[in-house]
């Protein structure tokens, strides 16, 4: 039989190598060299280090795998008022379940915020959220933990017996405050908004020199989602001890960390090393921070925590065992068990995802 020719119209052209397959290289490279980097310096610490982890206190550890699971809740209760605020009712389970899955791609996924943000929206919008109160939801909950985590450095840099700024203090405080007010006050006068938005978008349109009205309509639809958010001085109370209890018992786990090896920190460094530990992990240098965060706890914890260098060690690999690795686990076990099936769904639902709900 006559095979068919290099010109013929059903032979399939050879696949063309990655245009950025370098990249991969570099990025292997870089991290094996922070691996090294890493080794050397921790190097001499490790026999005492080991001896500590050889030592560990189970109560201990199993106090810190239950903080490090009550923090998560926290979070997902957080998730859960901020979407019943919304007018979407979610069972705790449901919300806890997509904290897990969404941080496990977090730490572990390259880019893993973005996809994390685009799968919490998609798991909150299969609820029936509108867009707006999924965004939304999405936005004050990160506002609520990012300040959450400033007061915690602040309460440390005053434990430790700092100088703190009134002004940087009512910045704190007062933003998330402010924020939440302003959603309940968009959410109660709808009217003062249209007006405020149509006023905006009337110079708008004049400048591009279109009816003064052309855009409304959306305008009108975005209104009437933001109304469906009543939230009411309970929600937001309620939101703030949520954000409160998820801190809290990361903080907390931390603190069993130290002592599952034996070790006796300071309150003020734990603050101190926790804000820091966790502002440098939002850099998104590698998955889950991996060694430049775990390097930044171990140097946090022996100078402000004031904890040996091989116990310091010994701590950070159990929180980060703990926090890291232990939550990475059990997030992508649920997510293949939970939400695999529904990357598999209709194809027209990321189409209808986009679709206001009336």
């Amino acid at each position: 039989m006559a095979q068919p020719g290099p010109d013929a119209p059903d032979a399939e052209p050879a696949p063309k190598r990655g245009r950025f397959r370098w990249v991969k290289w570099v990025a292997g490279i870089a991290l094996l060299a922070l691996l090294t980097g890493e080794a050397i310096y921790l190097w001499p610490r490790l026999h005492e280090s080991w001896k500590s982890l050889s030592e560990i206190h189970w109560g201990w550890l199993s106090a810190c795998i239950a903080a490090q699971a009550v923090s998560l809740s926290g979070f997902g209760a957080l998730q859960r008022q901020l979407l019943r605020a919304g007018g979407v009712p979610v069972s705790q389970r449901k919300s806890v379940a997509v904290i897990y899955a969404s941080t496990a791609m977090s730490v572990t996924l390259p880019a893993g915020q973005v996809f994390s943000t685009a799968f919490s929206y998609r798991e909150t919008r299969r609820w029936g959220a509108s867009p707006i109160v999924a965004s939304w939801q999405l936005a004050i909950s990160g506002v609520i933990a990012a300040s959450g985590l400033a007061l915690i450095g602040l309460a440390g840099a005053i434990a430790v017996g700092g100088s703190v700024s009134p002004f940087t203090l009512i910045i704190s405080i007062g933003g998330m405050v402010a924020l939440i007010y302003a959603g309940q006050y968009a959410s109660t006068h709808p009217d003062s908004l249209e007006r405020a938005v149509g006023w905006l978008v009337g110079k708008y349109n004049r400048i591009r020199k279109q009816r003064l009205d052309a855009g409304m309509k959306r305008v009108r639809e975005v209104i009437d989602q933001i109304e469906s958010v009543k939230l009411g001085v309970r929600d937001g109370g309620l939101s703030i001890v949520w954000a409160v209890t998820h801190r809290g018992g990361d903080v907390a786990c931390l603190a069993f960390a130290c002592y599952a090896i034996g070790a006796d920190p300071t309150l003020a460094g734990l603050l101190i090393t926790f804000a820091i530990g966790k502002a440098v992990g939002t850099v998104p240098f590698a998955p889950g921070g991996l060694v430049y965060v775990d390097a930044t706890l171990i140097a946090t914890l022996t100078s402000a925590a004031a904890l040996p260098a091989s116990q310091a060690v010994a701590a950070a690999f159990v929180y980060r065992g703990v926090s890291f690795i232990l939550v990475a686990l059990v997030g992508w076990i649920v997510f293949l068990f939970l939400f695999r099936r529904h990357q598999h769904e209709d194809v027209d639902f990321a189409a209808e995802l986009e679709r206001p709900i009336r």
